[in-house]
């Protein structure tokens, strides 16, 4: 952190009971992540296979569950998904092309976040989308039906507001700790689910632009998305529908379970560090 001060809603959040133990543990696994011997000289390619991996997890958490090494193969386009009507093989293009974007968008989110929004969206969805539903937010009369565990989606009224104050906390929170802040941010896109289709995996694209961001994780290697799925389903969906609650404890809950994510997406990419150095990537999958 910088000598400015945390704003006064993320210092709060921070000062909730295990909060701050939580984010310095997730700090403290991507600082010792920085000194494996990968991470010298090969980043390009334990970026890549970060990338690989959380597109395999984000396609998981919306219910398209593939081998990494499928996953792998669509992403060097080494292999064509034979039916790209299928709801499962959309939802995993979907999620090869929003991760892989997030290369890019790492170097934009904290200048211009609408504009990154916009380009994580038109990544994950534009294949199954009418183009008109792409990169914008829901007009009245438009519904989200993802996510149906947290309940009816809020109207395009207050989603749209809720996507402009993530906006506004992205490029406001200079101060603040980088895990707080993408968390925060995936919580608020997942939930108000301001977009037709696509918002899971938007808000998981977005969170892992803004590790990267934020110097939490500069190398872009943390796969945060398998910590989010590395429990299951569900138990990534009930940390979300605690935040949606708005109550302090539900949204602690949240807090800590993404802390525990990054944690434990550090842990896989010391894994992807001691396969780039082994020479085994692409054997199998660790």
């Amino acid at each position: 952190m910088n000598n400015r001060r945390m704003p006064d809603a993320l210092q709060s959040l921070h000062d909730l009971p295990g909060v701050a133990d939580a984010v310095t543990q997730a700090r403290e696994a991507c600082t010792a992540l920085r000194w494996h011997n990968a991470l010298r000289r090969r980043i390009p390619e334990v970026a890549a296979e970060s990338r690989v991996r959380g597109a395999r997890w984000t396609a998981a958490l919306d219910g398209a569950d593939y081998p990494v090494d499928i996953v792998r193969d669509v992403m060097r386009g080494a292999l064509d998904l034979p039916d790209a009507s299928a709801p499962m093989e959309q939802t995993l293009r979907g999620a090869v092309q929003v991760t892989a974007e997030t290369e890019s968008v790492a170097g934009v989110v904290r200048m211009s976040p609408a504009q990154a929004l916009a380009r994580l969206h038109t990544a994950a969805a534009a294949q199954w989308l009418d183009l008109d539903a792409v990169a914008r937010p829901r007009r009245p009369g438009e519904s989200a039906a993802e996510l149906q565990v947290l309940g009816t989606a809020p109207d395009a009224e207050e989603a749209a507001a809720r996507m402009r104050a993530v906006v506004d906390l992205i490029a406001g929170s200079t101060s603040a700790p980088g895990l707080l802040v993408g968390a925060i941010a995936h919580a608020e896109i997942a939930t108000a689910r301001p977009f037709v289709a696509g918002n899971g995996l938007v808000a998981r694209a977005l969170e892992r632009s803004l590790i990267t961001a934020t110097g939490l994780d500069p190398t872009g290697s943390v796969v945060v998305e398998a910590g989010h799925g590395v429990r299951g389903v569900a138990d990534y969906q009930g940390a979300l529908a605690a935040y949606s609650t708005g109550t302090t404890d539900g949204v602690r809950l949240w807090l800590i379970h993404c802390a525990e994510a990054v944690v434990a997406g550090a842990g896989e990419a010391q894994r992807i560090c001691d396969s780039v150095l082994a020479g085994r990537l692409g054997v199998r999958a660790d």
